[in-house]
């Protein structure tokens, strides 16, 4: 008897452990879920931003392939993941090469070749079977949010492909000329096409149209947990929508949205946390193309302080996926400026953005419509990018986001040539001082103090009366 009830007492035992392990295992799998706070301000001011381009981040073009390198992405600072879109692209109509289009290519096996382009969607609720399944993508997500990075999606609001079954199931939902026919994309201003004729324009006057791409966006938020959206051609489509969508989005968790646009500035205040800087952009290459001076960036940053309200901000960038495929690449477009402005993308209100192969010295121009492939061997970019990041995410002087640190110009002895200004937030400061030209120059700046140079990290003593010899694209991050 004894035996029996010691055998039941340690059956009893076993039952309790075992369940108690469940238990255990099941609060484990929730915070585990929770381990990722939701996104917020406070881990934005201190971001850096990746843009994946999936299809040629490897040679396999696969989910899996980037989230094996998801975990290095750590060491750059990343912390929310901008995947370019990863959707089904339409067959019909697809772009091929030149003012050609895929029907125009007779061979069967060269047709092959033309994968079209990322932005001619067929269907906004699945996944390219190119990069993988959906539970790949969900694999992707999970990695991301267990390495504390959030996920965006690259959304096409304006147009879909031609094969997208609202062409033929609600054609209501698209803009038509006088013969009644779906047209693509027309420039308001000219009346003529943009060129982009494997996409057909959306009219975003149907109310109908609005509901219906409100629930393919509320998918990807309710069903696959990622964290938000990068908007293309946001200013396009009417911001109403924008500020609708985002209210609804938000009622389901806190998401990041991102508008390729710098204007209207009403897309900022109650739709997008961040816009593009393209302006500023465009003013950098022309710096370095000796276009432009450093005094027509001071007047630049003055510019957007009077037409941007204070907790809008802008994402920085030397190079993206248009930038790279059709202007050229960082080296053709900076030239040996590319490292001062490299820099100075992540010293600046806002955030820095990478491109895939950036990292890696990319310096080839991506192949849009086709299979490429970036370089993976680390080189002098990798290093300097994990050293910006380093001080992004630990220095208060440069938050970017809602409550950026101050940004204040300063003078020099030579405001043509040189760039100077100071960052400040909590008693941290910050100053980046370049020679913005292809010359030698000696100036003198106004600032005064004992800092540490923190790309060399050597000590260095300024006075307002001393006179500084910089080099050609020179430039010094100071730190307090």
């Amino acid at each position: 008897m004894k035996k029996i009830v010691l055998m039941l007492l340690a059956l009893s035992f076993i039952v309790a452990c075992k369940n108690d392990s469940q238990e255990n295992k099941g609060t484990a799998n929730i915070n585990e879920k929770e381990s990722l706070a939701p996104v917020s301000n406070e881990v934005l001011e201190s971001a850096v931003i990746y843009e994946a381009n999936i299809r040629q981040y490897s040679p396999e073009g696969t989910f899996d392939a980037f989230t094996k390198d998801i975990p290095q992405l750590k060491e750059l600072g990343v912390k929310v993941i901008w995947l370019m879109p990863m959707y089904p692209i339409s067959m019909k109509k697809r772009k091929a090469t030149g003012d050609k289009s895929i029907e125009d290519i007779e061979d069967p096996e060269e047709r092959k070749k033309y994968l079209g382009s990322y932005y001619a969607i067929s269907d906004y609720s699945a996944v390219n079977p190119e990069h993988g399944t959906m539970e790949d993508f969900d694999e992707l997500v999970k990695t991301a949010h267990d390495n504390g990075m959030y996920v965006i999606l690259d959304w096409v609001a304006n147009h879909t492909g031609w094969d997208h079954k609202w062409i033929t199931e609600n054609p209501e939902y698209y803009t038509k000329n006088e013969k009644g026919e779906i047209t693509d994309p027309i420039n308001a201003d000219t009346g003529e096409s943009w060129g982009w004729t494997d996409v057909a324009d959306l009219n975003f006057d149907n109310p109908e149209l609005r509901k219906a791409m409100k629930q393919e966006m509320l998918f990807w938020v309710k069903e696959h947990d990622i964290d938000g959206y990068r908007a293309d051609a946001a200013h396009s489509v009417p911001t109403d929508f924008w500020e609708d969508i985002s209210k609804e989005l938000r009622a389901v968790k806190p998401v990041f949205m991102l508008a390729e646009a710098e204007s209207p500035k009403d897309l900022f205040h109650n739709a997008f946390e961040m816009g593009y800087n393209w302006e500023g952009h465009h003013l950098l290459n022309s710096i370095a193309q000796g276009k432009a001076t450093a005094e027509e960036w001071d007047a630049y940053m003055t510019k957007i302080d009077t037409t941007f309200q204070d907790d809008d901000y802008l994402m920085n960038f030397v190079t993206n996926h248009d930038e790279n495929s059709w202007a050229g690449t960082v080296k053709e477009r900076m030239g040996d400026a590319s490292e001062a402005m490299l820099a100075l993308t992540y010293t600046l209100p806002g955030m820095p953005l990478i491109y895939s192969g950036q990292e890696y010295d990319m310096d080839k121009r991506l192949k849009f419509f086709v299979k490429d492939t970036i370089p993976k061997e680390k080189g002098k970019v990798y290093p300097l990018l994990e050293k910006l990041g380093a001080l992004k995410q630990t220095n208060v002087a440069l938050h970017g986001g809602k409550e950026a640190a101050a940004y204040t110009h300063v003078n020099t002895s030579n405001e043509e040539k040189i760039l100077a200004f100071k960052r400040n937030k909590d008693g941290k400061v910050l100053y980046y001082l370049a020679n913005m030209s292809p010359e030698e120059i000696t100036f003198k700046v106004d600032i005064d103090g004992e800092f540490t140079e923190y790309m060399s990290g050597s000590s260095m003593k300024l006075s307002k009366d001393q006179e500084l010899k910089f080099k050609a694209w020179e430039y010094k991050i100071l730190t307090n």
